[in-house]
């Protein structure tokens, strides 16, 4: 198959791995001093549970032209980098698209694609299990064996058989969802609440594992996010994920705790741009849902008060 990996940050980087080592015919987009890295060393990945390193050599694609096709084409940006390229992705005559990543805004995004194009474009979304960050000359991985969860917004993805070939030489599970969107929005919640704590104790994790209030805080906020999702309408999925939170409160509070004091905890990269777009989100969605959230109140206020003293 001849794939396309749109960005090679941490996420865009596994996965171009994992499928040149599928046997597919893999090209990055890349640009800057990234693409002379890839260019020059491949894709280096350091495999943290694996404790082992792979390198890739990989084509490099500076700029997407309208012409040069693919079987596949695997967007894997942070939410706030998804709607500069979707003019780009919208002029190019390939067809089958999947947008990876975090994303509160999966049907705009679908809609503003499809009435750009000149050509009828087949859009999935997903979400990739893994996270990472980059290093001098390499990227740190975490995973386990791989794993996307992905879905169409209007029915069963319609490429399935190409991604299924895709994907047919490698230990990287897809693992296909018949709502994405509620998916999506559902991760939204969960990636917000980690994402605070260690902002709000600027990156210190020892200290987020001994602020047990700050825990209590987001754990219960977990809480009112979901039910905000539910009174607009939205089914929380994976339904365990809320049910966990919402009836093991102490549990949850237990695990935040001893993950914070884990060295895997320091290895995962935010990115405060993106998480706060999806914080403004948020912020619609509990406004629309006039629902209170006083927990998720109190640490937004926290965050206020951090970047107010910065």
């Amino acid at each position: 198959m001849k794939v396309l990996v749109y960005g090679a940050g941490v996420l865009g980087s596994y996965l171009a791995h994992v499928l040149i080592r599928g046997g597919n015919d893999v090209s990055v987009m890349a640009r800057g001093a990234r693409a002379d890295e890839i260019e020059r060393d491949g894709i280096v990945l350091r495999h943290y549970f694996q404790r082992k390193t792979t390198v890739d050599p990989v084509r490099v694609i500076r700029t997407l032209e309208k012409d040069e096709l693919y079987d596949l084409i695997f967007v894997v940006m942070k939410y706030t980098d998804f709607r500069a390229v979707l003019p780009i992705l919208a002029g190019n005559l390939s067809r089958n698209l999947i947008l990876v990543g975090n994303n509160a805004e999966a049907r705009e995004m679908q809609t503003e694609l499809l009435e750009q194009s000149e050509i009828e474009k087949n859009i999935a979304f997903g979400f990739q299990l893994s996270g990472g960050r980059r290093e001098p000359g390499r990227t740190m991985i975490i995973r386990s064996r791989g794993q996307m969860v992905l879905g169409g917004l209007d029915g069963p993805i319609s490429f399935q058989a190409e991604l299924r070939q895709a994907f047919a030489k490698t230990k990287y599970k897809l693992t296909t969802h018949e709502n994405m969107d509620a998916w999506l929005k559902s991760h939204v919640v969960p990636i917000l609440m980690l994402n605070y704590l260690p902002q709000i104790h600027d990156g210190q994790m020892n200290k987020v594992a001994r602020d047990g209030k700050l825990i209590y805080h987001a754990v219960t906020a977990m809480g009112e996010g979901f039910h905000v999702l539910e009174t607009l309408g939205y089914p929380l999925t994976p339904a365990v994920q809320a049910s966990v939170i919402r009836k093991h409160r102490r549990l949850v509070q237990g695990f935040l705790k001893i993950y914070h004091l884990l060295p895997v905890s320091r290895m995962i990269d935010g990115n405060f741009a993106e998480i706060e777009a999806l914080a403004e989100k948020f912020h619609e969605w509990s406004a629309q849902a006039k629902v209170n959230t006083p927990h998720w109140d109190e640490l937004n206020s926290k965050l206020r008060l951090k970047k107010a003293g910065e």
